[in-house]
Formats: C-alpha cells, sequence, structure tokens
C-alpha cells in the first residue's frame, strides 16, 4: 500500500486546521504523528481515513483519490477518540455487527482479536457497563480484527494499563510484520519513539520535519 498526501488543506468554519500537507507513506512501517494538542494530528488522520474531505490538495491511496475514486481507503481498521458501540451489546456482539457489513472476518477472528487485546470473548457484560479501559480494548479489536492493509490508531494507549499498553504494541508489531501500513499518534514520547520507523512533528496543520 502507498498513501499520498498531495497539497492537501483543510478550513473548517475559515479556520485552517491542515496547511499544505505533502506526505509519503508505504506499507511495512509503522508512522508516528507527534504534535501539541490542536497540531492537526487528529484531522490529518480523519483526512487519509476520508472521514474529512480537503479545501484544496487530496489524499490518494494506492493511485485512487478519496473523495472522487473511492469514498474511504479499501482495506482500513480505526481508532479516533472515544470509540463508541452498542450500548446494550456485549463485545463479541458488537464485533459481530461491524462484521456483518464487510463479511470479511468471522468469529473466530472475532475471539481472537478480543483475546489478544485482554478482553474475555465469553464475558456476556453490556459496552455500557465497560470501564474506560475496556472500552478501549474494544475500540483497538475493532481496528484489527478484520486484518486490513491500513490501522489508524489516535492515542491507542488511552486508559490501558502497563499489561494491556505491551498487548496491543505487540499487536501493532505483528501486523506491521505481516505487512500492514500502521499510523499513531501518541502523546508519550517514548512509546511513539519505540514504536514508529518514523516520526512526522506536526504544528499549527502543517509538517515541521520528518525523523527517521
Amino acid at each position: 500500500m502507498e498513501i499520498n498526501v498531495k497539497n492537501y488543506t483543510k478550513k473548517l468554519k475559515g479556520v485552517l486546521v491542515l496547511d499544505n500537507i505533502n506526505l509519503q507513506m508505504t506499507s511495512g512501517k509503522i508512522w508516528g504523528l507527534a504534535g501539541p494538542n490542536g497540531s492537526g494530528k487528529t484531522m490529518l488522520m480523519r483526512a487519509i481515513a476520508g472521514l474529512i474531505y480537503p479545501t484544496d490538495g487530496c489524499v490518494e491511496i494506492n493511485g485512487k483519490i478519496i473523495g472522487k475514486d473511492i469514498s474511504f481507503p479499501e482495506s482500513i481498521g480505526i481508532l479516533i477518540e472515544n470509540p463508541s458501540f452498542i450500548a446494550n451489546y456485549s463485545a463479541v456482539d458488537n464485533l459481530k455487527v461491524l462484521a456483518s457489513i464487510k463479511k470479511k472476518a468471522g468469529l473466530e477472528e472475532i475471539k481472537r482479536t478480543l483475546c489478544d487485546v485482554g478482553l474475555d470473548p465469553d464475558d456476556k457484560k453490556v459496552f455500557r457497563k465497560f470501564s474506560l479501559g475496556m472500552k478501549q480494548k474494544l475500540g483497538i479489536s475493532a481496528a484489527f480484527f478484520e486484518n486490513p492493509d491500513l490501522i489508524i490508531l489516535d492515542e491507542p494507549f488511552n486508559a490501558l494499563d502497563a499489561d494491556s499498553v505491551e498487548r496491543v504494541k505487540k499487536m501493532i508489531q505483528k501486523k506491521k510484520k505481516e505487512g500492514a501500513l500502521i499510523i499513531i499518534a501518541c502523546h508519550d514520547k517514548q512509546e511513539l519513539s519505540e514504536l514508529s520507523d518514523k516520526i512526522i512533528q506536526i504544528a499549527e496543520g502543517h509538517i515541521e520535519r520528518e525523523e527517521a
């Protein structure tokens, strides 16, 4: 997979949130996004995922322009901000609903991913009774269980204990070895540095520098 962000500019209500972003990303690597709150990290993730469209410029996924040739990347798992699910469904039942859309994953993949992240697939507890950490784990499971080629994770370690952080890092590294393209935003500089093959420093909606 190859992602090309070309001269991407986005204004929201007259405010410049992304300013002439140019970026090339390739598979088999972990791309870290660093920068203060409000710098544009999440907006860039939304742009790549097709959740916002540009004021100017474009995002190309394998040569296909988002918003023109395709609406969204064709194989994507995404966790941005607080994950929301059906309040009265269990973890398994929520992922079954998601699985019914693309029909790419079955019960085996759902249960395996829940185990990987540290959730019990046989637990009947419903989402509205989940702790913050459990909600985050289910959000991460939703991003991984269909084995996508592109994974976008915005602050994936929020609300996770140390053991859960290590579990998620193993999942991320495994997907990298399998050839996925992974984009992560994380406020913990050490975690981001350990995981990322390249770090993109963002400030005030533009790329300041790229660090190998």
